[in-house]
């Protein structure tokens, strides 16, 4: 049980601030006219931000030390992105929560015991039921979109966006329940998934910065031709070709992070123009962060387990 706990947890961690945050951006992004919206974006934002709580209450001293130091959880950039984000928007955000991360430790022979199993598998199917809301609110929200009967400040492709995400999380939370584990990695589509969010973080950060910003538009849209392209090798070319396309896409992504950590640094410190919320900006830097992990882990697996 071991592995099934230490996954479920480092999942959550990961992607249960992920929801939270998609929850946050997508009432941030109604008028003020759809109070019914603006409810149910709010009431998902809480559940998850309750969901976060009790992982970080769980996680002390269990989940590795590859992902507390990933980047992925939190950044050096997460409490000040949070705090001016909530004064921004008047909407408010737990940054006890982000304190409690910041001082997670890594497994040290902690005791899994049976509570510890039961506890964790109550917050999975309670994470389970959450995310089935928030999938079925995307998809609504998108449908509405798409029939010019809301509008929202969110792009339609960012909706589809954060919507194969949250049904990444529920596919990852549905195998731990069914199998109490998470399948040998399956890397081409691994890429396939990840490269195509790089891509469109890449199209999304381009057309919320200010008309004024040439450079960075610029280099935001040769990162997004690169993932294009890794998107189209990868579709073509045969298995033997993999190892070189991952190496490529590790090269490329590890630049991509470079990038998003001086957005981030630049979007917190006020020193560029955009319409950029400063949670977005480290929002997206996690996610660089949490890929570039998954490829590190994947380039170390044995040949046969690719």
């Amino acid at each position: 049980m071991k592995e099934y706990v230490t996954l479920s947890l480092e999942t959550h961690l990961f992607f249960g601030r992920i929801m939270k945050e998609h929850s946050f951006f997508l009432l941030a992004g109604f008028p003020a006219k759809e109070t019914q919206y603006i409810k149910r974006a709010d009431q998902f934002r809480e559940e998850f931000e309750e969901g976060l709580k009790e992982t970080v209450k769980l996680a002390d001293g269990i989940v590795s030390e590859s992902v507390l130091n990933s980047g992925e959880i939190v950044t050096e950039f997460t409490k000040k992105a949070e705090c001016q984000t909530g004064d921004l928007t008047g909407i408010p955000i737990d940054r006890k929560i982000t304190e409690a991360e910041e001082r997670l430790r890594a497994g040290r022979g902690a005791m899994i015991n049976r509570e510890t199993v039961f506890q964790v598998r109550m917050l999975n199917r309670q994470m389970l039921k959450s995310l089935n809301g928030l999938i079925a609110f995307k998809e609504e929200i998108l449908e509405e979109v798409a029939a010019c009967r809301l509008y929202t400040t969110n792009y339609p492709l960012l909706i589809e966006h954060i919507l194969r995400e949250a049904k990444l999380y529920r596919q990852i939370l549905s195998e731990l329940e069914r199998r109490g584990r998470i399948a040998v990695l399956d890397l081409r589509n691994m890429e396939l998934f990840w490269n195509q969010i790089m891509m469109e973080h890449a199209l999304f950060i381009r057309g919320l910065l200010d008309p004024t910003e040439c450079e960075l538009i610029e280099t935001a849209d040769g990162f997004a031709e690169d993932y294009c392209r890794l998107l189209e090798e990868a579709r073509e070319q045969d298995m033997k070709m993999t190892n070189a396309l991952t190496a490529k896409t590790l090269q490329t992504t590890k630049a991509y992070r470079q990038f998003k950590t001086a957005g981030a640094e630049g979007i917190t410190g006020c020193e560029i123009r955009s319409i950029i919320l400063p949670l977005l900006a480290d929002h997206v830097l996690r996610e660089v962060n949490h890929y570039l992990r998954l490829l590190d882990g994947a380039q170390n697996q044995p040949k046969g387990r690719r």
